[in-house]
């Protein structure tokens, strides 16, 4: 992630917040370790409350992943955080 706020601050983004999802850390998580993350957003639900309080305290642009995503996931993503999403592959590729 480190390496990720490096390459969008040379780019001119501000990186205001960095959240991780961990898995297996909670009591009930592991045994969901093996589970397969949603394919709707690729978080937990949980996760995307956090993201998006994350996103209206900071008044945030844009919400940017580490992992690609998909067009659906993007989609659902812009629509639950309400500011786009997308993911560090699609900015790097722009460029």
């Amino acid at each position: 992630m480190a390496s990720a706020a490096t390459d969008l601050a040379t780019r001119g983004a501000r990186v205001v917040v960095q959240i991780v999802q961990r898995r297996g850390v909670s009591d009930g998580g592991v045994e969901k370790m093996g589970l397969a993350y949603s394919s709707r957003t690729l978080l937990s639900y949980g996760k995307v409350r956090e993201v998006a309080q994350a996103c209206d305290q900071a008044n945030a642009d844009a919400v940017i992943f580490v992992s690609s995503l998909t067009e659906r996931q993007q989609r659902t993503l812009t629509e639950m955080l309400g500011c786009p999403a997308v993911s560090l592959s699609d900015i790097l590729a722009a460029d």
